[in-house]
């Protein structure tokens, strides 16, 4: 190899957006809708990533009511990330399907660990062919003493109660509720049969939120994670049946045999659901990845704050030259791009879309919020939360003991981290670190002349950045 056959490659901090001139007379104007896959519409293009100290049912919640996704992550059991994403399209719907149900001889103790357990505040009560009988709430247990009581002593009885046909409509919905001054409609056939449920919470959740990234139904996006090896179909076909929205195969290293073949495999067990394969640094990894059947395909090797790839292997590609070329890429085969890592700030995040990614992934970004998993600890009266990334250490032992229950002494020397673990500044809530993101991606959109994502990815322009002009660019102001 000589040195003029080296490949030059650029990250976000090499470059900056030309400024030109731009007919947006506000930012609140610019549109930042994106679509993922077939079904899956953004209205930002934010995805939080599938790390364990990250994306849970919480996060990804929080995401999909700004008008984002999350990514439930994979390293707990089959069962357990099941459930996380059944909280997330329970949380929210215009028609809960498969409402919680009791019949008349549970305990008013069952009943109310069951609310507690699954954060609902309300059961409706049925008998042995789906009839209802009765609705109880968390106020009709309140105050009660005889835990073993049945609930049939408690419940609102069915005479009296407002009920809705299954095909109502959401107007139809809004007129009942608001006239009758409901907190939940129990949708039921000519027979009694229980078909669904309405909360008064979803109906106007669903009127003033038009920024929620939702499904046909109404129920909130998400989306899950899953690996190559084991038992990886059997967690697909869990997650799909579910409701996930959008399946997420990732490994660190996405552009091998192992992926192509798993890809495959997923599609043919589940050929209708959209499909992410990753991650991947290269033009060529998007074609193999997508002639194998992804729908979208996740780009970055070792960009990421919580990774040390680049540094423990040598291997790599610098962040804004593969979103590039593997962007390039995508269109020729028809795919999306999800740029993932290597974003410290909002600016960092309109470069990856003016590069020609769809959408962003970040943990970094998202870790040390209130919707993140974990708990808060303080260091010098400052808030901290644990922020990992998922081929450090502590995430390969916690993997193994996933896969095997019991975890060799010996294993310790086998692993070879590509993470670190560390903790993160507390950040608030989801939101607040959501609008001043899409707050900061919609002025750099301004600057560049574009309303819309398509016109920012046709028109936006680079310009290369001198060793004096970044520091002039990023060097921190001093504090006084």
């Amino acid at each position: 190899m000589k040195v003029r056959d080296i490949e030059f490659g650029l990250s976000y901090s090499d470059v900056l957006l030309i400024p030109r001139r731009s007919s947006i007379d506000s930012r609140k104007v610019v549109d930042t809708n994106t679509t993922i896959a077939n079904g899956i519409d953004l209205h930002v293009p934010l995805i939080s990533a599938n790390m364990d100290t990250v994306t849970e049912a919480a996060m990804a919640i929080a995401m999909a009511r700004e008008g984002g996704l999350g990514v439930i992550h994979r390293f707990m059991t089959i069962e357990g990330q099941t459930a996380e994403v059944q909280k997330v399209k329970r949380s929210e719907a215009y028609i809960i399907e498969n409402p919680y149900r009791i019949t008349k001889d549970v305990t008013v103790g069952e009943a109310r660990n069951l609310m507690e357990r699954e954060a609902v505040s309300g059961l409706l009560v049925v008998d042995g062919s789906n009839k209802l009988l009765g609705i109880l709430s968390d106020r009709d247990i309140r105050f009660a003493k005889n835990e073993k009581a049945p609930v049939s002593k408690a419940m609102t009885p069915r005479s009296k109660l407002t009920v809705g046909k299954p095909e109502i409509s959401i107007d139809e919905a809004i007129e009942t509720v608001d006239r009758h001054k409901l907190e939940k409609l129990p949708l039921v056939d000519r027979n009694n049969v229980v078909h669904g449920l309405i909360t008064s919470k979803d109906l106007y959740r669903r009127r003033m939120s038009g920024r929620s990234a939702m499904d046909r139904k109404g129920h909130l996006l998400v989306g899950a994670a899953i690996g190559v090896k084991g038992d990886f179909i059997q967690r697909a076909v869990s997650l799909s049946d579910a409701g996930t929205d959008i399946i997420v195969l990732d490994i660190a290293h996405g552009h091998a045999d192992s992926v192509i073949s798993a890809i495959r495999k997923v599609k043919k067990e589940l050929p209708d659901m959209p499909l992410v394969a990753g991650n991947v640094a290269t033009a060529q990894a998007v074609g193999d990845l997508a002639g194998a059947g992804a729908d979208s395909v996740k780009v970055g090797i070792g960009p990421g704050a919580a990774c040390t790839t680049r540094r423990v292997t040598g291997a790599g590609m610098p962040q804004l030259t593969a979103v590039i070329d593997c962007s390039e890429a995508a269109k020729e085969y028809g795919v999306s791009t999800i740029a993932d890592g290597g974003m410290k700030e909002s600016g960092d995040i309109t470069k990856a879309l003016a590069a020609g990614a769809d959408a962003i992934m970040s943990g970094s970004l998202f870790a040390g919020t209130d919707e993140s998993p974990g708990f808060f600890v303080r260091r010098n009266g400052t808030k901290y939360k644990a922020y990992r990334g998922m081929s450090s250490f502590g995430a390969n032992i916690s993997r193994k003991k996933l896969d095997n229950a019991v975890v060799d002494p010996q294993d310790a020397f086998d692993i070879v981290p590509e993470g670190v673990e560390s903790s993160v500044p507390y950040k608030g809530s989801m939101k607040e670190v959501v609008y001043q993101l899409m707050g900061g991606v919609r002025s750099g959109m301004s600057y560049c002349g574009a309303s819309n994502l398509a016109q920012l990815r046709k028109d936006a322009k680079f310009i290369r950045l001198t060793h004096s002009a970044a520091v002039e660019s990023y060097e921190k102001l001093p504090q006084y």
